[in-house]
């Protein structure tokens, strides 16, 4: 959990959402948000509904923003890719104890989902993906993409994880030339984070 805090999105309208995305539209025309950011947290409410400092919930809307920007000018050369994989936090698994039936191969390194919850964010993840011919890998920790990478010869990366991982995964894919989506938790923590299927699937 790269974050200093914890943070829960999940109650956020979604209206705060379509304004950052619209902020990454406005940063890729001007390229000063900063003030925007300020503003959208402010009149969102969004220190009081996730208990935040402003200086963290603007952080944190600045950092989605970076998100948006780089799916949006990804995107076309992304989907000219054919063969795609997907990282996974296993911290979305329903369960982190032995009522979790996913397998870990150390070799890899990934779990592979046992599909033991039908209600696990992580089982339906999975079956979301997989249905649209994607390598699934389910990883403990950001340490493990480069690994994977470099044993596999994947040419487009959807990462799911909170959006200052996802910018340290942007530089990676940029680094090896490789376009890559991302979808952010609306929860972090090292248990029970949360991201939106819907917004997994759009982007698939």
């Amino acid at each position: 959990m790269p974050y200093k805090f914890s943070f829960d999105l999940s109650q956020v309208p979604q209206s705060f959402f379509k304004k950052i995305t619209n902020a990454a539209y406005e940063k890729h025309v001007h390229g000063k948000i900063d003030g925007i950011i300020k503003q959208l947290v402010e009149m969102l409410k969004i220190v009081e509904i996730t208990g935040l400092s402003i200086t963290d919930a603007s952080m944190l809307a600045k950092d989605l923003v970076d998100t948006y920007l780089n799916n949006i000018l990804d995107r076309d050369k992304f989907l000219r890719t054919k063969k795609r994989a997907i990282f996974l936090p296993h911290c979305s698994r329903k369960y982190m104890d032995g009522r979790c039936r996913a397998s870990f191969d150390s070799k890899v390194p990934s779990y592979y989902c046992g599909r033991c919850s039908t209600d696990c964010l992580i089982n339906k993840a999975t079956t979301l993906a997989e249905d649209k011919g994607y390598a699934v890998y389910v990883v403990p920790g950001g340490s493990c993409i480069p690994q994977i990478m470099e044993k596999n010869s994947h040419e487009g990366i959807i990462g799911v994880a909170c959006a200052q991982e996802l910018k340290m995964g942007v530089d990676l894919l940029k680094s090896k030339k490789l376009p890559g989506q991302s979808v952010f938790l609306t929860k972090n923590g090292c248990a029970n984070t949360k991201f939106n299927l819907r917004s997994l699937q759009n982007i698939l």
